[in-house]
């Protein structure tokens, strides 16, 4: 009796160690994405949670492995940039000239995706005005002040500054201007009479209008789309099956929240033009004398 309790002690143990030793094969992956505030850290959240949830169901079932996605939010354009470059997260969505930087930084740096906008690879920037301004042109903005988003935004400061230039105004010629950070406080910013123009996404120009913020187009530009970038280093089976995971997105609620159509195949040639803004910013801030 007691070699036959012992026999049944010893299955047991046998069987629980084969489903632990299993569960340890069936080893889970844990991916870190991380964004930098454009926007607030309520907003990124509603913003990217659906999209992420939609890429762990998806890299699950491609990979036969449980995955999950942490979300790591940086306050800065340059933390956020750091963390990829660095490799403290695995991939991120970031501005076209935050890539560019980072590619200049990290050669290894990947382009996953681009984001689709009504199945194109650009989208508009505002310079917006307050509802009620008698500005009607940009020229007219020589000698007023001017709100600019992060010192490394695409519009928030290489598009927007560029787009000023062509068209005679440089930094000497405002009567002050600043960086605000985030696209949502250059609107809040005109729309109190605290500057009377800035620079911004047009996606948060039509949110703030929504909220009743009272400001107005005076002028848009052209921009890239945004690009998925992994990091240098990753493993090649996820980073290939992260790819395909993101080109083939499809849940309407992720693509909503993403406020896209889908995403597109990239190459950094598509931010060419960025590159040269960015080479080219320095005119900005030539003055009269400079350039004599």
């Amino acid at each position: 009796m007691n070699s036959t309790i012992r026999r049944a002690g010893l299955l047991a143990l046998a069987f629980l160690a084969a489903v632990v030793i299993g569960k340890s094969a069936q080893a889970e992956v844990t991916l870190n994405f991380g964004v930098y505030a454009t926007d607030s850290r309520g907003e990124l959240e509603r913003q990217f949670r659906p999209a992420l949830a939609a890429l762990e169901r998806d890299l699950t079932d491609r990979l036969g492995e449980s995955v999950t996605i942490n979300l790591k939010v940086s306050p800065t354009y340059e933390g956020g940039l750091d963390d990829l470059v660095e490799g403290r997260v695995d991939f991120t969505r970031l501005g076209p000239a935050s890539y560019v930087l980072g590619k200049g930084r990290q050669p290894e740096l990947s382009i996953l995706a681009m984001e689709s906008k009504k199945g194109a690879k650009t989208f508009n920037g505002i310079i917006c005005v307050g509802i009620d301004s008698d500005i009607d042109s940009v020229a007219q903005l020589r000698g007023k002040s001017f709100a600019f988003g992060d010192d490394q935004s695409t519009i928030g400061r290489y598009l927007s500054q560029l787009h000023l230039v062509e068209n005679g105004v440089r930094a000497g010629d405002l009567s002050r201007y600043e960086y605000l950070g985030r696209h949502d406080k250059v609107g809040i910013a005109v729309g109190r009479g605290e500057f009377e123009a800035g620079a911004l996404k047009q996606s948060t120009f039509n949110k703030l209008v929504k909220k009743g913020v009272p400001i107005r187009v005076l002028v848009t530009f052209p921009n890239v789309t945004k690009p998925w970038v992994g990091r240098a280093g990753m493993d090649s089976r996820i980073q290939e099956a992260l790819q395909a995971a993101l080109l083939e997105m499809s849940d309407a609620k992720a693509l909503k929240a993403l406020k896209v159509d889908g995403m597109l195949p990239g190459t950094d040639a598509d931010y060419e033009v960025i590159r040269q803004s960015i080479k080219e910013n320095g005119r900005f801030f030539e003055t009269e004398a400079s350039m004599r």
